[in-house]
């Protein structure tokens, strides 16, 4: 029998009874989810996992193949041949230490039907597991089924959480491939997207943004009690990584693990709206990376700095701080109503620090990303990844070498060290101080200003 709050959570949002009917080993302590659709190599993910040396806990590995009704003759093949030649593996690989759920799901909701849902299955499953054994505190990993990962990964993550026991979850590095059987040309854009994506939480990390983890489904872990606190993973069809690690990174203590890697799939693809393989996709259509302007970030560091002033002071929002700050800033918070938000959270706390942490439960990731949406679109426009992550790198890590003359794989390599060595995470405070304030861009040509602002006016 479940628990009763666990029972009460697959009662709210459970999507399906139990599908695991053997008993799970009493020392669980890792179950890893991997959604799968149209896979032609899950072997070789599960291979990767299996060649892992093994942590002191049992590990489970719980597959979801999954396809929505109704779809293509070649898809419902593709997942039959694939479910064949996972079931043939698992039966020639039993362990007690690691073992393999294969779980088939063909006829999904085609509203719902997506890796959300597919995840969701495979994590409510997990919960119940470890729910079954009485170990919340046991670790659900996310994964994919054209991953690979460094034979370190299950004894990482285990070493990680009994080293971080208030770690409500953490998001694990990756590297995507630069070199294989594909075209130069793909791994060109892969390397183009993953510098978008460091660039990105870079640029947040610079600007004093508390929360700035990666979010990919792929390389991240929870705990079960955590997860089934927060509600469980959505069943979005795109997106959903993001959406649910933003409900836990605000609770505090989310942690990134850097002493091992996950290694996700380089290749095209159009599963999703957006991701890896759709961001390769267009790469190979346009030949060019767009990313978001750096500006913006510089815009969000001044609202950031502005907190204690805003805490101080006891003037409306507008008299305290918002003639100090970028008309981009202004203009967004007046769109989010923020002066009523504002006295709200002005309202209802005594210290600084407990300002600062409802102020950043109100403008949390979504909002953080909603606003550099709105400065690129509005102000600034897109830019080149290389242009604007050089711009990063030249305040994160000033070096002789003149970042505008490195290649794009040179600055993802560069990316790649301060992410692991976690040579970036402080590096706007040591920077800040030795710098004068960034300042403020040049104003873009009134022509193209106007037409954006009458874009914008109509948002």
């Amino acid at each position: 029998m479940p628990s009763p709050e666990t029972d009460y959570y697959f009662r709210r949002f459970g999507f399906c009874q139990r599908q695991i009917a053997a008993p799970p080993s009493p020392d669980l302590g890792i179950v890893v989810v991997i959604p799968c659709f149209n896979e032609p190599d899950l072997i070789g993910s599960l291979e990767s996992l299996r060649l892992c040396e093994r942590p002191n806990c049992s590990v489970e590995v719980i597959v979801v193949v999954n396809s929505p009704a109704g779809c293509s003759e070649e898809i419902r093949s593709q997942n039959q041949a694939t479910l064949k030649a996972a079931t043939e593996w698992t039966l020639l690989r039993r362990e007690a230490a690691l073992s393999f759920h294969l779980l088939h799901f063909p006829d999904l909701p085609p509203k719902q039907a997506g890796v959300g849902l597919a995840r969701k299955i495979g994590m409510d499953e997990a919960l119940r597991r470890f729910d079954e054994v009485g170990r919340l505190e046991g670790i659900i990993a996310g994964y994919d089924a054209d991953c690979r990962c460094e034979p370190g990964y299950l004894s990482a993550i285990e070493r990680h959480f009994e080293h971080h026991p208030q770690s409500p979850g953490c998001s694990i590095y990756f590297e995507h491939p630069l070199s294989g059987p594909s075209s130069p040309r793909v791994y060109e854009a892969v390397a183009a997207y993953e510098l978008h994506l460091r660039y990105y939480v870079g640029a947040l990390r610079y600007c004093g943004f508390p929360h700035a983890h990666q979010t990919l489904g792929s390389c991240m872990a929870v705990r079960s009690g955590v997860y089934r606190k927060q509600g469980g993973m959505n069943k979005r069809k795109a997106g959903e990584d993001f959406y649910f690690l933003h409900k836990i990174i605000p609770l505090g203590g989310f942690t990134d693990l850097t002493e091992t890697a996950v290694f996700p799939s380089a290749r095209p693809s159009g599963r999703v709206p957006f991701g890896t393989g759709r961001a390769v996709r267009a790469f190979l259509q346009r030949a060019e990376m767009k990313s978001y302007p750096l500006e913006a970030f510089l815009d969000l560091q001044q609202l950031f700095d502005c907190l204690p002033r805003m805490y101080r002071d006891a003037a409306t929002f507008e008299e305290a701080c918002a003639g100090h700050l970028p008309e981009s800033i202004r203009s967004f918070l007046r769109r989010q109503r923020f002066a009523e938000v504002l006295k709200e959270i002005r309202g209802n706390t005594t210290s600084e620090a407990a300002f600062r942490r409802r102020f950043f439960q109100g403008f949390d990731g979504f909002l953080a990303m909603k606003f550099v949406h709105y400065a690129r679109d509005c102000f600034y426009g897109d830019r080149k990844v290389e242009i604007e992550s050089a711009k990063l790198l030249a305040k994160l890590a000033p070096s002789r070498t003149p970042d505008a003359d490195l290649s794009l794989r040179e600055l993802l390599m560069r990316y790649r060290y301060l992410d692991r060595s976690g040579s970036g995470q402080g590096a706007r405070d040591a920077t800040s101080r030795a710098s004068p304030a960034p300042s403020r861009p040049k104003p873009r040509p009134r022509q193209a200003a106007l037409k954006s602002r009458r874009r914008c006016n109509r948002m």
